[in-house]
């Protein structure tokens, strides 16, 4: 059997009730729920079972809601006796897999993240960033075009590198519309804007950058007990101080997905477990890899079968 690794999602995969019925079953989750609520001094998992879709979309809740699913549900397979060779998260995930790496305490990265959230938040006026997707067009051709634009009309640049013909731009409205129409003109086969509250991983989110390396200056990190292979370069890294650093440009490089899954597998994965709602990750995987076995793992149907193939070999 190949290598494992396991994939985090980031911010646009949340729903109110995920995680429920496995808190419910497995008290280890549930313990994970407990820290979240105790961390932040308020009931989250009140939030993410059944509150408001509105108020679990605000990115200050959004973000220690998805880490704490995913580190739920990391917890009840690592009780369940599952290991792991690598770990990596999109965006936001990347602190899940450094929880899952041993190389953050639960506890620390729920705090982080909730001051991250807010930071992105405050980072830029509401209706002044924004993001879009652009499928069917070449990542050197599209960074041309993004360079171009943020010449005349504003700034925006590629934010998720996150499949072959699948890239996510981010930056000011003005810049974003007109990148959207140059890469049309120029052949890109679709444009979707998309719903977000700001215009991540562009460099418009300096300002929450810069308060989050403050921030992390306290944070104790350890070096990982598998490797992360990290957003901003898609490398794997083990270096706490390194860590540190790419936690903090991350805010404004852009995502390397592609690259990221693309070392995985050069490095011998050939399994990946996608821990927490959705198969957003688990499809990207596949456009990468044809071979890759995917196991998103959200309920106890997921569960109960990506456990059954992992202990079956």
């Amino acid at each position: 059997m190949g290598k494992i690794s396991l994939l985090f999602p980031g911010q646009g995969s949340q729903q109110v009730g995920m995680g429920k019925e496995l808190a419910e079953a497995y008290p280890v989750c549930r313990e994970v729920f407990s820290k979240a609520d105790n961390v932040l001094g308020e009931s989250l998992s009140e939030l993410i079972f059944s509150g408001e879709e509105e108020e679990l979309k605000r990115t200050e809740n959004t973000q220690p809601a998805l880490l704490t699913v995913s580190t739920g549900i990391w917890e009840i397979l690592r009780e369940k006796g599952i290991t792991a060779d690598f770990a990596a998260g999109h965006s936001l995930g990347e602190y899940s897999a450094l929880v899952a790496a041993d190389a953050l305490s639960f506890e620390d990265a729920c705090a982080a993240v909730r001051k991250r959230g807010q930071w992105m938040e405050e980072a830029v006026p509401a209706g002044k960033g924004t993001m879009a997707a652009v499928l069917g067009m070449d990542r050197d051709l599209l960074q041309k075009i993004t360079d171009e634009v943020s010449e005349t009309a504003g700034a925006v640049q590629p934010a998720n590198f996150n499949a072959s013909g699948q890239i996510v731009i981010s930056g000011t409205a003005e810049g974003v519309a007109a990148a959207s129409e140059l890469a049309k003109s120029r052949g890109a086969k679709r444009v979707i804007p998309l719903t977000v509250s700001g215009p991540f991983h562009s460099s418009l989110m300096e300002p929450a950058a810069e308060k989050m390396k403050e921030h992390l200056k306290n944070v104790e990190i350890s070096e990982p007990k598998i490797p992360v292979v990290a957003n901003v370069t898609a490398e794997e890294t083990k270096d706490p101080e390194e860590i540190r650093e790419l936690l903090y440009k991350q805010i404004y490089s852009p995502v390397l997905w592609e690259d990221t899954i693309h070392k995985l597998v050069e490095e011998g994965s050939d399994t990946f477990i996608e821990l927490g709602p959705g198969k957003v990750l688990s499809g990207l995987v596949k456009k990468v890899s044809r071979r890759a076995r995917v196991l998103p793992v959200y309920d106890m149907e997921t569960l109960d079968k990506a456990v059954k193939v992992l202990t079956e070999e």
